[in-house]
């Protein structure tokens, strides 16, 4: 190797790492849109077979089958939000039987307490309050209504972006796959056009089997909560549901979130007779669900849509929560059901890729 080869190597290296930083550098500036993009992808997988149902059945024009797909998914939307609504106003109701000056005496007592007796080990428990942001005047509450208020806006923003979006991924979704056929080398053209295929396949079944699952263990909450004679019970059974979404996580935040709510409701009733019980018979009802829906629904759904191994699965799930939290195990299924598709495709006499793609 002389000199100029040697250098162009260098240069060569130096342009991809210049191009691998560039990109990582606009993936993080622009992390808001490209999620916006991405659930708006998602939404599209999902309300597809509707578009074509009022298309192909009920002779809906493209552009009116999309509009009237969107609107009743907004309702839909909407219908939920509204749903939340008496609960927050009941549970505002179970609050404001709270002695608030008691407690925030007795709080300031209980601190005061703690510091004294952590003192004699050493150890400083107001600078540990201080240092956490924890507040004995109970001032957070204005900061923790301004962040309420601001996430609400957020979400707000958010929704109307990716029902623009999806919008016209709907309504222009010939002419964008045209457009992109276009594009495509012809050397791999097939390969690509086939994988595209076969994922918008598997992840739209796939997210109609989570809207399945999810629908279940609503209808079964429920149940168990209008059992017990739960206030709001398809409310809360609702809430549980939706934190479900969180592989593994997600039952485990529903059951303390009803438990929460219940104790909550339960203020003015005997605790230990009554409120306490309850919520325990509760707990007990949601774990029984719980086990239905992993022996019963999650195989159905995970592995038979997603052609993939309940311990492939729960491996994939594990370690995407390990490296990027919550938000990695709600994507883990559909971004590994995607790898394997285009592994599949492009990587077809590998003998790893054949062993875990051999159901596709």
């Amino acid at each position: 190797m002389n000199s100029t080869e040697l250098s162009k190597g260098i240069l060569k290296a130096i342009a991809v790492l210049f191009f691998i930083t560039l990109s990582c550098f606009l993936i993080y500036e622009l992390s808001t849109v490209l999620i916006y993009i991405i659930l708006s992808i998602v939404f599209t997988l999902i309300v597809n077979p509707v578009v074509l149902f009022l298309k192909n059945k009920l002779k809906f024009k493209n552009i009116l089958a999309v509009i009237t797909t969107l609107f009743l998914s907004f309702l839909i939307i909407i219908g939920f939000i509204l749903l939340f609504v008496p609960l927050i106003i009941s549970q505002g109701e179970n609050l404001s039987l709270l002695n608030i000056p008691s407690l925030q005496k007795n709080y300031t007592t209980l601190i005061e307490n703690l510091s004294i007796y952590l003192t004699d080990y050493n150890i400083d428990f107001l600078k540990i309050l201080n240092s956490i942001n924890l507040d004995s005047s109970f001032n957070f509450i204005p900061t923790l209504i301004n962040n309420l208020i601001s996430t609400l806006g957020n979400l707000g923003m958010g929704l109307a972006s990716v029902f623009f979006i999806s919008f016209f991924l709907l309504k222009d979704r010939v002419a964008f796959f045209k457009t992109f056929k276009t594009i495509l080398p012809i050397n791999q053209k097939n390969k690509i056009l086939v994988s595209l295929d076969k994922i918008s396949h598997l992840l739209t079944r796939y997210f109609v089997g989570l809207l399945c699952q999810l629908f279940l263990i609503f209808l079964f909450n429920g149940i168990v909560f209008l059992v017990f004679g739960i206030e709001n019970a398809f409310i809360i059974a609702l809430l549980c549901a939706i934190l479900n979404i969180i592989p593994y996580v997600g039952p485990l935040l529903a059951m303390l979130t009803a438990s929460t709510l219940i104790l909550i409701s339960g203020i003015s009733a005997d605790f230990i007779n009554i409120t306490l019980p309850t919520t325990l018979y509760v707990v007990i009802g949601m774990f029984i669900v719980q086990l239905i829906d992993n022996n019963i629904n999650q195989p159905i759904i995970f592995s038979k849509s997603t052609k993939s191994h309940p311990l492939e699965i729960f491996l994939v799930i594990l370690i995407s929560g390990v490296l990027f939290g919550i938000v990695g195990m709600i994507v883990a299924i559909p971004t590994y059901t995607v790898l394997k598709v285009i592994s599949k495709n492009f990587f077809p006499n590998n003998s790893i890729v054949k062993v875990l793609t051999k159901d596709i």
